[in-house]
């Protein structure tokens, strides 16, 4: 488990699914960062639960550290060990918890993590353009955008731009 100052980063555990599956199936949050589809509980079971054997990926439930419940999750993907290089995605699930700091913490530690401990130089993410909040934590965590594809996603009945957005490992800057 990796400690932070108000949450804490550790394993999505079984009791964590009915939450994940639920936050999967709100259309409001879908429009964040996808089109909205109706889950399946045994894929969603199985994506989250399925991960230890996939070195390409790395997910971690976020959690106060006053109460069990899972607040949101980090997903750290297409982990390349020749390229040194991942993808990175955070959502906090329901409204109540979002813009207490949660975010921000979450991926200052998973930042953390992929450096010490995945040995990474390059973390991108991909964020909807019109996901404002979103935009201003990963700026505020030092990530800069590297492009916009535009018109690429279509979602409830507007087509959505694509900022592609990166943060380098300051260690390795120049090197």
């Amino acid at each position: 488990m990796i400690l932070g100052e108000a949450i804490c980063l550790g394993p999505i555990l079984p009791i964590d699914v009915e939450a994940l599956f639920r936050w999967s199936d709100d259309v409001a949050t879908a429009r964040l960062n996808a089109p909205y589809r109706p889950p399946s509980w045994q894929r969603e079971e199985a994506f989250w639960l399925d991960a230890a054997d996939d070195r390409t990926r790395v997910f971690f439930a976020i959690r106060t550290l006053t109460a069990p419940e899972i607040v949101g999750f980090v997903q750290i993907r297409d982990v390349d060990p020749i390229h040194r290089s991942c993808t990175i995605g955070i959502r906090i699930g329901d409204v109540r918890n979002r813009g207490r700091g949660f975010g921000r913490e979450a991926l200052a530690l998973a930042v953390g993590y992929c450096w010490d401990q995945l040995n990474l130089s390059r973390i991108a993410l991909q964020v909807f353009a019109n996901n404002a909040a979103a935009i201003r934590l990963y700026r505020a965590c030092g990530f800069e955008p590297e492009g916009v594809l535009r018109k690429a996603q279509f979602v409830a009945g507007e087509w959505i731009d694509v900022q592609l957005m990166a943060l380098m490992r300051p260690s390795r800057v120049g090197a």
